[in-house]
């Protein structure tokens, strides 16, 4: 399981996940995955868990980033870390776009 080396995101078709949330896989191979989530203003990422390693880098828009309990604004330009079996959610403060990346490739999204 391996997308291409190339790849051209205004080819690749959104994943509707409902609530105001959308997303498209980007690319990946079996270690790591990268994923472009796009969230409507209000739109929750309900906090949840999993065992895969996430950073996220907010392309555009504001987010409230829960990690742990703990919250923090960020702002287009920043980025998160959620270590594997860290709770961790986001609010979009208005309109925007996280890029996630995670490792080992998420194959629950691939279904």
């Amino acid at each position: 399981m391996e997308s291409k080396y190339h790849v051209s995101a205004a080819k690749l078709n959104w994943t509707d996940l409902g609530d105001g949330i959308r997303r498209k896989i980007l690319a990946y191979n079996k270690s790591i995955m990268m994923v472009l989530v796009e969230f409507r203003k209000g739109a929750i990422g309900y906090k949840h868990k999993h065992l895969h390693s996430q950073v996220s880098y907010v392309k555009t828009g504001s987010f409230e980033v829960i990690i742990e309990n703990k919250s923090e604004i960020l702002e287009e330009g920043d980025s998160f870390l959620a270590p594997s079996d860290t709770e961790h959610g986001v609010v979009a403060l208005k309109d925007g776009q996280l890029i996630d990346v995670f490792s080992p490739v998420r194959e629950d999204f691939l279904e």
